[in-house]
């Protein structure tokens, strides 16, 4: 198949989605029912859009920048794609006045999309995945977005755009720096803060680690007054995500940072695609998995997100 739309008449009926599963059970004789849904990147099976839907949904619950950021499918072509680089155009026009759309003509840069690879491999038992009762749908829909939530994650925030998303850390491409400081005080994420432009600011959220939220939970102004609202934990009436994949307070890392995060787009190129793994592991009476993503990500504003960054 040259393209996802090619595909999709091929894999969108109920007999598609049987074989499919019966092929993940390692039974033979469904070559030729699937073939129109192989991949051509992966050489995996693609699945069906059912399946899809219910594997994007795990994978949001699972991976933190799935529930922040703009998620876009792009699944046929290797195309840029057009993002607005600065303020939209509104204006008040008199009866038969002239529109200003020329004002925002030039108001666009291209961002161009690349088509990153991240693979899981898993292995289970031949018997179990056989069992008839064992329901080999969910079980792989949640294992495989655990562990692809997590890679993504990671991506997300320290990717170097490098056969990886561009992360909102990257030296390129990456959020800008708000605030420099060698140790971070209350008046450090004030200025962080107010560093973000209040249209970002509106629903931005906090990011960091473990580490740096225990460090803010007990940081105080001089007048005794925490900085976090141990009520709703929020700071300055913001939500704080945590991810063990930012970095703690070190030279030169950025450990926190704030913003409107729906700048911060996953471009999906592909749905996911699956390739059983049979004869590799018959000796050990199990069945593996390689399971591919196609994506991109970056984050099509920079001034949406700001970060601290550490001197020393």
């Amino acid at each position: 198949m040259k393209n996802y739309s090619e595909m999709l008449p091929h894999i969108t009926g109920s007999d598609y989605e049987t074989h499919f599963w019966d092929a993940l059970r390692g039974k033979q004789g469904y070559k030729e029912q699937v073939s129109k849904g192989v991949d051509n990147r992966s050489g995996a099976l693609t699945l069906n859009p059912k399946g899809q839907s219910r594997y994007m949904a795990a994978l949001e619950k699972e991976g933190l920048f799935r529930s922040l950021a703009t998620d876009i499918r792009a699944y046929n072509y290797n195309y840029n794609i057009k993002t607005a680089n600065g303020n939209d155009v509104a204006a008040w026009v008199e009866e038969g006045g002239t529109i200003p759309i020329a004002d925002g003509m030039g108001d666009f840069n291209d961002i161009a999309l690349k088509i990153h690879k991240l693979v899981v491999f898993l292995k289970l038992e031949e018997a179990f995945v056989k069992d008839a009762t064992f329901k080999i749908e969910d079980y792989l829909v949640s294992r495989l977005a655990k562990n692809f939530g997590r890679a993504e994650d990671n991506g997300f925030i320290n990717g170097t755009g490098e056969n990886m998303p561009t992360g909102i850390l990257a030296a390129s491409g990456g959020a800008e720096v708000g605030v420099t400081t060698n140790a971070i005080t209350y008046e450090d994420v004030v200025k962080l803060f107010f560093s973000v432009k209040p249209e970002y600011r509106r629903n931005g959220v906090w990011l960091m680690n473990d580490e740096t939220a225990l460090a803010l939970r007990t940081l105080k102004d001089d007048g005794g007054n925490y900085i976090w609202n141990h009520a709703n934990d929020t700071i300055l009436g913001k939500k704080v995500c945590i991810s063990e994949f930012m970095p703690s307070a070190g030279t030169g890392a950025k450990p926190i940072a704030f913003g409107d995060f729906s700048y911060y787009w996953i471009v999906d190129r592909r749905p996911l695609s699956i390739r059983t793994l049979t004869e590799q592991y018959a000796l050990e009476d199990c069945i593996g998995y390689l399971a591919y993503e196609f994506l991109d990500g970056k984050l099509v504003r920079p001034e949406a997100i700001k970060v601290m960054e550490m001197t020393a």
